[in-house]
């Protein structure tokens, strides 16, 4: 057995010991002189502090991390600066009214400014130190813990529950057995699946950091889910409209099916917040806490994906592989999500955060900034080491049409189920 020391060396661990300050300071967010945000300007002072505090964070993580696993330090400020300038540049854009309105996310942005630095220049050696994609994935996936509260479940009742279960297991394993039928690989296919049956760009990002997804994978499907999104947010209204009214003339229950119907097939949170809202607003609240409710099952499938890996890929010669290979195996950020998202539920649960009575507290609102920035961060390094010859492969068309083909069943399943639980057992049960 290796000395705990080399075994606590490893990116897993110092990732989610990287992040435990950050969470230690999103909890006490309410206390603290100024709650770090991406500003919409830099115009003010106040912008460039808030600017800054984001870079010192994400640096002091970065070195930490480089010196424990005795990566390159040298010239790591400058290779920063690079990437956290592309970084920054793709949230601003990602706030611009007209496109945060049509429900793009900063991480697809960054993933293009990526792609333009990575395909038109020769990415210099001076570069390299602060190219860590999946480091800074893992950062931002164990922050997102803290946004995952179980309150969410509780507020969306029993039908919320039940559909996202339902929707959840079944839209992954068809949208898994598509891609495989369409000669997708494997680890490609877990996060596809993730990101279609949950919520898209998180569950993307944590599937395929369980899986080891090859970064131009991932983010292919994570393009292909923002891009996607788009006409979606359009056409689920106008479906519902078209649909819903001959199924039952309550006009509640009829925003109920709608609200649950978007909120359970639109693959962002800002996409579903969106559409629901274009079709009314009772429908949006139905909507919003449904998605909220398919988000707190990330975890749960990232733990289950990364048992099956483990134990599939580390059998004994009986085919029955022990504990003790599948802890090794075991992706150990995926810890520090459970964690984050158990204590801050019991915190938000037992009313220790000031503001508890909010619907966005302080302490989770820091933490999904700290989470969305380091997915920003990692994505401009993916698209730094993405060649387009990658992204335009047959192989990838492959996966977008596996994509197109589980999207079309999760639209379906997801209506019937949706009237099933909130148009015909929930006005039973009342």
């Amino acid at each position: 057995m290796k000395p705990l020391k080399e075994r606590l060396l490893t990116e897993d661990w110092m990732a989610t010991f990287v992040s435990l300050p950050l969470l230690l300071l999103s909890a006490f967010a309410t206390k603290l002189p100024i709650i770090p945000k991406v500003p919409d300007t830099l115009a003010t002072m106040d912008a460039w502090l808030h600017i800054g505090i984001f870079f010192i964070i994400a640096l002091v993580v970065l070195f930490i991390g480089n010196k424990a696993l005795n990566r390159p330090i040298k010239g790591i400020l400058y290779s920063f600066i690079v990437v956290f300038a592309l970084a920054l540049t793709a949230q601003f854009v990602a706030n611009v009214g007209i496109i945060k309105e049509y429900g793009f996310e900063a991480v697809f942005f960054s993933v293009i400014l990526g792609l333009i630095i990575g395909n038109l220049f020769t990415i210099p050696q001076w570069m390299k130190p602060a190219i860590q994609g999946e480091f800074f994935i893992k950062v931002g996936v164990v922050c997102l813990g803290a946004t995952i509260l179980f309150r969410d479940v509780m507020k969306s009742g029993t039908m919320g529950l039940f559909q996202a279960i339902i929707v959840v297991a079944t839209v992954w394993f068809f949208a898994f057995f598509i891609s495989k039928l369409l000669k997708v690989d494997e680890r490609t296919a877990m996060t596809l699946s993730s990101g279609v049956s949950i919520c898209g760009v998180s569950a993307c990002i944590t599937a395929a950091g369980v899986a080891e997804t090859d970064s131009k994978k991932l983010s292919y499907i994570t393009s292909m889910v923002l891009i996607i999104v788009v006409p979606m947010i359009y056409l689920m209204p106008w479906l519902a409209r078209l649909i819903v009214p001959h199924l039952t003339d309550d006009p509640m229950i009829q925003q109920e099916i709608a609200g649950a119907w978007i909120g359970g097939t639109i693959d962002t949170t800002s996409g579903v917040t969106a559409s629901s809202g274009l079709y009314s607003d009772a429908a949006q609240s139905v909507a919003v806490i449904v998605k909220a409710t398919q988000n707190v099952l990330i975890g749960v499938v990232a733990f289950f994906i990364a048992l099956y890996l483990s134990t599939k890929n580390n059998s004994t010669s009986k085919g029955k592989p022990s504990f003790g290979i599948v802890w090794e195996k075991f992706p150990k950020f995926i810890i520090g999500f459970v964690l984050a998202s158990a204590v801050f539920s019991l915190l938000q649960g037992y009313e220790v955060f000031p503001d508890f009575a909010e619907k966005k507290i302080a302490a989770v609102g820091m933490a999904k900034s700290l989470s969305t920035f380091f997915f920003s961060l990692a994505f401009v390094c993916i698209g730094l080491d993405t060649k387009l010859k990658d992204i335009i492969s047959r192989e990838n068309r492959n996966v977008l049409f596996s994509f197109l083909c589980a999207q079309t069943f999760n639209i379906v399943f997801t209506f019937v189920i949706a009237y099933l639980l909130f148009g015909i057992v929930k006005p039973m049960i009342a």
